[in-house]
């Protein structure tokens, strides 16, 4: 690696990976590197231990090599996961900033909460969003909430360990309904002080404080941009900045953004401005689709991460899987049915099924509830041409080509499996004035590696398959309701 071409410091967090890389602003990247992080669950409690990403971080820029040179910070990571700040940024060398442990985004407790921020807000709030979180830690943890100097997403926290400074990343408009301004807060009763000022992505948070740039081998205090939310960078870093085409971003959960000509209003999705103005996106998210398969591989005696082995497993079962069908709601579901009662399910298991028809069923049904996103995408009136896997799972020939057969979309595997790094690149590139806008950038950085199409042969029996799945669902809805 030759030091003087490195200029841009990307880092995204995961729910189960913190990633890095240094890049050019040509798109080369000189190094990378990622630390596996950890989360609690229990009892439907999905929490994270908030120190960890800052000790990740300064793992990661001992393995990424000399820093001397990195012009700017760009920072992204998933959401919505709330991060109670109870302290201040050291300010010295390592990175200091105590807080308690962050609700993930996974963790749906604030059913009772979310119920009156939606009645507030006039609009449906799931519990999965910060302000549920945030007045749940005000009626249920009141001494926490007293200790909160503010209320911060994954990425705003290690960039105010970093820079000193608090800010709330808002992404873009048509957001302002899982967010606030200072009437919503003060009818919530919560302190609108505990709430930063917003930005958008883009933005510069502030520099890294001096002791910290020095700890960290930095040859000035770099500014530290906002990334904004991980499905935000992923959208550019997978290239979906065309209408009609969508970034299907995939790891724990699944997110599908397609870019629209306009606003597209649908109450099972989300929509809100398309980081390439003047469109705008379309967003569904699957909660747990990679969290499934982690979860089978271990039920099946995998070791964790071996996903190769598990995709050669699942290819040796017939398509179909012998009649067995997935839903793969292991801790609810978010779009399209937005159901935090809603469970995981096999059905049709008998005595021919074996593990590779379970590997492959559990595949078959994270991609239909993809499909499920996609149709009702397009019964809203936005058709997607093109589905862009991002993520680690983009790895998979066998997984990219089952989406491709059930979604019935062609699907693009980019050269970079990280979307989320490449998108901050983008959005860093524009940030400095090397490209005139992050949709240029993504235009000029994106690179496709390698193209599926759907198995004509296939869509008769996957057009079977997704309506078994769906109807499974409808008819276990009320059963889950009064269960859990």
């Amino acid at each position: 690696m030759k030091v003087e071409e490195v200029l841009l410091l990307v880092i995204d967090i995961g729910t189960s990976a913190f990633k890095s890389a240094l890049y050019s602003f040509q798109g080369e990247c000189l190094a990378a590197a990622a630390i596996p992080l950890s989360i609690v669950s229990q009892d439907g409690c999905h929490e994270a231990e908030s120190g960890q990403w800052l000790r990740a971080f300064e793992v990661c820029c001992r393995r990424l090599g000399p820093l001397g040179a990195v012009e700017a910070l760009v920072i992204s990571g998933n959401g919505p996961s709330l991060v109670p700040v109870t302290g201040e940024p050291a300010g010295g060398g390592r990175l200091r900033l105590e807080a308690a442990s962050a609700r993930l985004w996974l963790d749906r407790r604030a059913e009772e909460e979310a119920a009156g921020v939606s009645a507030v807000m006039g609009d449906f709030v799931d519990a999965g969003f910060f302000l549920p979180k945030a007045l749940r830690i005000k009626n249920r943890e009141p001494k926490l909430y007293e200790k909160t100097r503010a209320f911060l997403s994954c990425p705003e926290y290690l960039a105010c360990a970093l820079t000193g400074e608090a800010r709330t990343v808002f992404p873009s408009e048509g957001f302002d309904r899982w967010y606030w301004n200072r009437e919503i807060l003060e009818k919530l009763g919560l302190a609108p002080e505990k709430f930063p000022p917003f930005i958008a992505p883009g933005e510069i948070v502030g520099t890294l404080l001096p002791g910290t740039a020095a700890f960290l081998g930095c040859s000035k205090p770099a500014p530290v941009i906002a990334g904004g939310p991980d499905f935000f960078a992923a959208i550019l870093g997978s290239g979906a900045v065309r209408p009609g085409d969508a970034c299907d971003r995939s790891g724990s959960s699944e997110g599908i953004n397609v870019c629209t000509e306009k606003r597209i209003s649908d109450p099972r999705l989300m929509s809100y401005g398309h980081p390439v103005k003047p469109y705008w996106n379309l967003s569904g998210i699957v909660s747990t689709t990679g969290k499934a398969i982690d979860w089978l591989m271990a039920a099946l005696g995998l070791p964790a991460g071996a996903y190769e082995e598990f995709f050669s497993l699942a290819a040796e079962a017939a398509p179909g899987s012998g009649g067995l069908v997935f839903l793969p709601y292991l801790a609810g579901e978010r779009a399209p049915l937005w159901d935090s009662k809603a469970r995981g399910v096999f059905m049709g298991l008998g005595l021919d099924t074996g593990r590779a028809e379970l590997a492959r069923s559990a595949a078959e049904g994270i991609c239909c509830a993809i499909r499920d996103v996609i149709a009702v995408m397009e019964e809203a009136g936005a058709p997607v041409r093109k589905l862009r896997a991002s993520g680690g799972p983009a790895a998979s020939s066998f997984l990219n080509q089952l989406k491709a057969d059930i979604s019935g979309c062609e699907v693009l595997a980019p050269a970079a499996r990280s979307a989320e790094l490449l998108g901050n690149l983008c959005t860093g590139a524009a940030a400095l004035g090397k490209y005139a806008s992050a949709g240029e950038a993504a235009a000029a950085l994106v690179k496709v590696e390698q193209t599926y199409q759907p198995d004509e042969k296939k869509a008769a029996l996957y057009k079977r398959l997704f309506a078994e799945y769906r109807e499974l669902y409808g008819s276990l809805k009320n059963h889950f309701a009064a269960r859990f």
